[in-house]
Order: structure tokens, then sequence, then C-alpha cells
């Protein structure tokens, strides 16, 4: 929650926003402060419950705590957090969390069970944008006070809704922002008609994590301070400030001088020049979403596999990921993210325009066609298809290049109004096939009114009861060996029948940090922890 600022605490918050802003000697930020350069125009709410995007999940992070969480240096490795332990039933089908006690919120209050299944079926009642991973494992607002409960108050019990594999829960209870755990107390003396404290916590916290929100301006600053009867021991700085600044031209002076000591959204440019500078390191974050072209299949040339092929073959993997990715992702050719021990090697995928010419012709293309490419007009979106538009048009496709925002590039293929997308998307931080493949490939009815705008697969149109199959069979297959060879059976059937999402790069996050600050490692799942960090001075 937010406290009243001393005076004295409201003077160091004066001085740091004054680092830099005139003056030509180089000001070192306070030794026991970590300040933190970053765009904040899309962090819109702190409510776990409503608050979406990387930007908000690295503040709550801070301020709140899961009740697992991935291993930042190791993703695939859940570790203890606010449950000291968890198992999962012989069959399947319940979870139970262990909690460790003396876990203090900041309020004061005592953490109990009833706290962590509140803020779990608060998530369903309010039914926001953060709801829908839970309903796609069948929970909802008139189930879950019965699926997610406790037995006592240091115990908390998960029964799934509908068979699915409980490592991908899991997954989702160690990365998902909506997992982040409420003080109940606190949160209700805020209630405002119903609203189970959403109107508060837009722009408050009600935590436990290892720092205590004192202050969000809107687009302006964060300041947080060390809890200091955090339960896993007192942070090593005592604050940290995150201002608003989204050009990356300034964010590189600033970190390179010392004014800031992490610098967040620079461009690939700018981090490029900052290459030979010893004033800085860099850190570089693989996330869990791929860079792709899309072709809508609605449209009669897409429909048909020989000209998806023959686009798959006019697309400069490598000349795109050589010139155009570094900084914001690296080649991935295939629908699920690196690293993922289901995940095939690369197909290999690379360009070939008389390989495309052939195929196009004995479509009935010789001379090929005109289309469309719809991107947001911003790296690395931009030149994706820019290169693209160049080698589609060796093979005679002749693709017009339509810019626009994200409401109207996106908003064309949730409606299936579009040709071709250069888009982003997938799975997200968990780290399991399913995760990806549900939202890149899954499209279990193909009817333009069924309106299945969450999934991708439905929005180009692409549908296979093959794949559909393997992707559910696999999603509850108990045996692991099995369970891999259905997903490797998916990727390769995915490459025979052309899927109308060609992944070409996953994204990348670099950051660029001060040389003196020690114990930063950034988290694929953007809930990048400051509670180790510290300087070398």
């Amino acid at each position: 929650m937010i406290k009243p600022l001393p005076h004295l605490l409201a003077g160091l918050l004066a001085a740091t926003l004054a680092l830099g802003t005139a003056t030509a000697v180089q000001a070192k930020t306070p030794a026991d402060q970590l300040i933190v350069g970053m765009s904040m125009i899309n962090l819109l709410s702190l409510d776990p419950a409503a608050a979406t995007g990387l930007d908000v999940s690295e503040v709550n992070a801070n301020l709140y705590d899961m009740l697992l969480v991935q291993d930042a240096a190791a993703p695939d490795t859940l570790v203890p957090a606010l449950a000291e332990r968890w198992e999962i039933s012989d069959d399947h089908k319940t979870l139970t969390f262990h909690l460790r006690s003396g876990v203090k919120f900041h309020s004061g209050n005592e953490l109990t069970a009833q706290d962590v299944i509140w803020s779990l079926q608060r998530v369903l009642k309010l039914n926001l944008a953060l709801a829908s991973t839970w309903k796609a494992y069948g929970f909802t607002a008139d189930n879950v006070e019965q699926q997610i409960r406790a037995t006592d108050d240091h115990t908390v019990v998960i029964e799934l809704a509908r068979p699915t594999d409980p490592m991908l829960v899991l997954n989702t209870l160690a990365t998902s922002p909506s997992a982040f755990i409420l003080d109940k107390k606190e949160v209700l003396k805020h209630d405002k008609n119903g609203d189970m404290g959403g109107a508060w916590l837009t722009t408050n916290a009600a935590g436990s994590g290892p720092f205590v929100l004192n202050a969000w301006r809107a687009n302006d600053v964060i300041l947080m301070t060390r809890f200091e009867e955090y339960w896993g021991g007192p942070a090593k700085l005592k604050r940290v400030v995150m201002r608003n600044m989204t050009e990356s031209q300034s964010l590189r002076l600033m970190v390179e001088r010392g004014d800031l000591d992490i610098a967040r959204g620079m461009s690939a440019p700018d981090i490029t020049a900052l290459s030979s500078s010893d004033k800085v390191k860099t850190q570089t974050v693989q996330r869990g979403t791929l860079y792709y072209v899309a072709l809508s299949t609605k449209q009669p040339m897409f429909a048909d596999a020989r000209v998806r092929k023959a686009v798959r073959s006019l697309i400069d993997y490598q000349g795109i990921n050589d010139v155009v990715m570094p900084h914001y992702g690296t080649l991935n050719q295939r629908p699920m993210p690196l690293g993922l021990p289901a995940r095939l090697d690369d197909p290999g995928y690379r360009l070939n325009v008389e390989e495309a010419k052939k195929l196009l012709a004995e479509a009935g293309y010789p001379d090929g066609f005109q289309t469309t490419i719809r991107v947001l007009a911003e790296p690395p979106f931009i030149n994706i298809a820019s290169s693209l538009q160049s080698t589609l048009a060796q093979a005679g496709i002749k693709a017009r290049i339509v810019t626009g925002t994200g409401t109207q590039v996106y908003g064309s293929m949730r409606e299936r109004t579009f040709d071709i997308i250069v888009g982003r998307g997938g799975g997200g931080a968990e780290r399991h096939p399913h995760s990806s493949l549900r939202t890149l490939v899954y499209n279990p009815d193909n009817r333009d009114e069924a309106k299945l705008s969450n999934f991708q697969g439905w929005r180009t149109s692409f549908h296979s009861p093959e794949l559909n199959a393997l992707i559910e069979q696999a999603e509850v297959e108990p045996d692991k060996q099995k369970q891999l060879e259905l997903y490797h059976q998916f990727q390769n059937l995915y490459d025979e029948q052309v899927g109308a999402i060609m992944p070409i790069s996953q994204m990348t996050d670099t950051v660029v940090i001060y040389h003196d600050v020690v114990g930063y490692v950034g988290h694929s799942a953007a809930t990048t922890r400051y509670k180790d960090v510290h300087k070398d001075r």
C-alpha cells in the first residue's frame, strides 16, 4: 500500500528526478538506490487481475509474491516462494500447496491460505483480460470457489476443472501476472461497489514482496522502498526508482554516464553503439513470443498449401535474423519456444526463389499475384515486412505494405480481414509446448461466428483436425515420453501441412546495465526481481 512520503524521502525523490537533466558533470546514482529508465506508456494499472504487459510484471514482481517461481537462470526449474512445497496427485487432477509460516504483508497482516485462494478466485470473478488463461483450464467464476480452496491456514488445494497437464498450471502460477498474491484484508478495506478493491489497486499495492510501493505517478515515476520484514530477508538496496523515459538516445546517454543504473527499451542501434563502452554491460533475455509471417487461408491463393509453401520459401530467414533481428530476436522456425525438450531442431527453411516459382506455377499462379502485408510501423516489424516484400517480388508476388497501429493490424487479424501480417505472438512465459501451440495453431471451430479471436490459428482460418487432435492428446498425456513423441509428431505434421503462421525469430529483450550494478538477472517471464541487486563501489 502507498504510505505518506516523509520529507526526507520526498527530497530524495526530487534529487533523483533531477539527475542528468541539465548538467554536463557525471552524477552517479546513489549507492543504496537502483535507478531504472523505461517506458511507462503501457503501464495503465497495477492490479494483478487487470495488469497486462511486460512492464507491469517487472513492477509487481517486486511488490508481490507468487506461490512458486521460475528460476531466472534456469526457467525450466520451478522453485518455492510462498509455497514451501507442493504435490501433484497420482491421478494428475489435484495440486496441493503447503505455505511457509511467518510471511507478512506490507500492512503487517499475516499471510494465510485465505489470501491465496481469494487472490486467485478474484481473477475469475472480475473476469478481466488475465482470466483467459484460467478459463482455458476450465475454471470459471461459478466453479472457482469449489476448485480452488483452503483446507487450513497453510494449505491450498487446486482441483483441476478439466483434464490438463498439471505442469501447465504450475507454470502459470509461476509466471502469470494474475498469480501474484494479495492481502485480502487490506484490499477489501478499499472495496467500492463490489469491485473487490479494483479501483484502489489500479494505483496502489497490497503485497508481501521485497519492496513497498511508495508512489506511482502515471507516465512519470515509480518509487519503492525496501520491506525490512520480508520473509526472504531484506533487499540489498534501500530504494528502487523507475523513471518514464521513452527516448532511446536519452536512455543511452544517461546509462553510459552513470545517471541510470538500468536502461530498458533501448533501440537496437543505440545498444549496438554502446557495445564498445566499458561503462556499461548488456544482458539479453529470451522471451516466449515469436515474430512470424501469418497468411489468411480465407484468401483463395493462401488456402492452397502449395502457395503457402512458396511463401515459406520466399522468406529470407537468415538475412532477416542477421541484419534486422540483433537485439530483437533469435532464429526460430518452429511454433514453440527455443530450449524446450519437446522442440525439434529448426527444419532449415531458407530463401529459395526457384522452388517458390515452381510451386506458384503448379498452383496456377505462374505470374504471381497481388496482395497486402499489414504491419506495425516500427522496428523490427516494418523491417521484416520490407524484406518480405522484396523477396516475394522475386517470384512475381506484388505485396503492398499497409502500416497501422496495433489495434488496426491485430484488429484486422481478429476480424479475419487480412492477407498477410507480420506480427508477434505465442504462449508467453509458460515453459510448456501447449502454451504456444494452443495460441498459434489450435483452432477447434473455424466458423466466423465462433469468434475465437484468442486463438491466432483461428484468426488465420487455418484448420487442421489432425493437428487439433494432437494438441488435445498431448496436453493430457501423463507419460512424459509419449507426450514428447506426440509433440514431435505435431511439428513434423505442421511442416507437412504448411501451417499458416510461419515463425521467423524468437523475441529477445536486451537490457543495458551500468558497469557497477551487480546481481541483476533478467527473467524470461518479465518477473525480474531486484531483491539481490546491489552496487560494487
